[in-house]
Parts: structure tokens; sequence; C-alpha cells
């Protein structure tokens, strides 16, 4: 499920992108491509979520140790990765032609 709301993310987003490549004018260019890359960043973000929810249900069905250091260590990876893209986007929201 987390990868199919990825790729919903993706098409968007070459669909967006492909728009922006037929404007001429630069700034709306940039303003369009950046707005598409707030939103795939968006899909991303809950398709990490739905992977967190999926290892949390998993391990809590295995009662494993190595089930939940290996879930440690995945939250920890995609908390990380949420953390950078999230500012990422706040960089983008406060400029968005660059």
């Amino acid at each position: 499920m987390a990868i199919f709301i990825m790729m919903i993310g993706v098409l968007r987003f070459l669909v967006g992108f492909l728009r922006a490549e037929t404007k001429l004018d630069k700034p709306v260019r940039a303003r369009i491509v950046n707005a598409e890359r707030i939103e795939l960043a968006r899909y991303v973000l809950a398709g990490l979520t739905v992977f967190i929810v999926s290892d949390i249900m998993h391990t809590a069905l295995s009662l494993d140790l190595g089930d939940l250091l290996f879930l440690g260590l995945l939250v920890a990876i995609r908390s990380a990765i949420s953390h950078f893209l999230s500012r990422e986007v706040l960089q983008i929201k406060e400029n968005p032609e660059l």
C-alpha cells in the first residue's frame, strides 16, 4: 500500500513537471516545479507513515527481539528522512522561485 501511495505521488509529480517544462518564463517554471516537489514530499511522507505502521504491526505479531531492534532502526531512518524532507519543503515554501 505504501509503495502504491508513493507511485501515485511520482506520477502526479511527473505530470506537473512536464506541465512546468512547457512554460517559457523561468520563475513560473520554478514555482510550478517547487509546488510539485512539495506535493511529492507529502506522498513520500504518507508512504513512510504506512511503512512504519506496517512494521509496527509485524513486530507486534512476531514478538521477536531481533524484529524489535530492526523496527527501531527502521523508525530512526524513516524519522530522519521525514525530518530532512520537511526541512526541504519549508525552504521551498520560503522561496518558491529558486
